[in-house]
């Protein structure tokens, strides 16, 4: 499922000629910003509600290097949650040759930012993500997972 498209930057390429590893995380990172908005727990979120998600744990792969100048889409291939947690995959694919060029799994908390204390899921948040997994599950892969087992169902 397509989240969004970002240009590789030439100050993103480190001494070996390719996209620095930081800067994958940093692409994944606004692309799950993304599919958060979509459950009301990104920037807003935190804003107006006082809650947001913590990173607890992320799986990077790196599969086939992109250089500056290439185009990059970033896709949702996997989402889960349970009362305090959500996880999911993202991949990227070079835009134009269609290779994968990275995966990323993380496994965040939901948490109450005015008591800096991770929380259950607003009931709202719950039924948001139910409905689009439901929706959108034959689209998702849950293969070599590593943080799937980490929910508490």
């Amino acid at each position: 499922m397509f989240l969004k498209t970002d240009k590789i930057k030439k100050e993103w390429i480190d001494y070996n000629g390719h996209m620095n590893v930081a800067y994958y995380v940093y692409i994944f990172d606004k692309a799950s910003d993304v599919i958060l908005s979509t459950f009301k727990m990104a920037g807003d979120s935190a804003k107006n509600n006082n809650k947001s998600t913590f990173v607890v744990e992320m799986h990077t792969n790196y599969i086939q290097e992109v250089q500056s100048g290439d185009e990059v889409e970033t896709h949702l291939t996997y989402i889960d949650h349970d009362k305090k947690r959500i996880n999911y995959k993202l991949s990227m694919f070079h835009k134009e040759k269609k290779y994968l060029s990275a995966t990323i799994e993380v496994l965040s908390l939901y948490v109450d930012l005015s008591q800096r204390k991770v929380v259950e899921f607003d009931s709202d948040r719950i039924k948001l993500m139910d409905d689009f997994i439901k929706k959108n599950s034959a689209k998702f892969s849950n293969e070599n997972l590593v943080f799937s087992k980490k929910l508490k169902k």
